[in-house]
């Protein structure tokens, strides 16, 4: 299945299949009660979701969206789960994607937990480029989503941005 930049590949709260992103990124929104959304996650090449899923079914904790095209293989929850039960061995795969998911976890949080604005953008950046390379953090999200992402106000990533393309035109 290929989805192209904006599309939806799941609502949060349905429920469905698992999918394995081949190729491209998917973004997470929580959709709040009043209708504003937060950007929760970011789905990267080779990631099975929904990760709270890979287990036992849940409904969709968010609503997945391509930020750029993707390929992605829709995987059958019922085979899925019956193919966990036929093959323990399985579930020691499902728990080495889910440490490595942790482990980029742990590395937002660590943006998050920085005081100033600005090393918070600076690790959101770092993070970016280990994980997603080649594509930059500000072709594919807003300047919304970033804020939302570690915690600042549109306004103050626009100025941190401003702030560092200015500092890179004086070297």
């Amino acid at each position: 299945m290929r989805l192209h930049r904006g599309e939806t590949l799941f609502r949060q709260g349905e429920t469905g299949p698992l999918y394995h992103l081949k190729s491209g990124l998917l973004k997470v929104i929580r959709i709040h009660e009043d209708g504003t959304t937060t950007l929760v996650n970011i789905i990267v090449p080779n990631e099975i979701i929904p990760h709270h899923s890979l287990i036992s079914p849940n409904p969709y904790f968010g609503t997945a969206i391509a930020l750029i095209t993707c390929e992605i293989e829709v995987l059958n929850a019922r085979e899925w789960y019956q193919q966990l039960q036929n093959n323990p061995d399985r579930c020691r795969t499902i728990a080495l994607q889910l440490q490595e998911k942790l482990r980029m976890m742990q590395h937002r949080i660590d943006q998050l937990t920085e005081v100033s604005a600005a090393d918070k953008l600076r690790k959101l950046q770092a993070w970016f480029e280990f994980y997603i390379a080649p594509t930059t953090l500000t072709e594919v999200l807003t300047q919304d989503e970033i804020g939302q992402f570690i915690g600042l106000r549109r306004e103050t990533v626009n100025r941190l941005l401003r702030a560092q393309s200015a500092s890179k035109l004086d070297s």
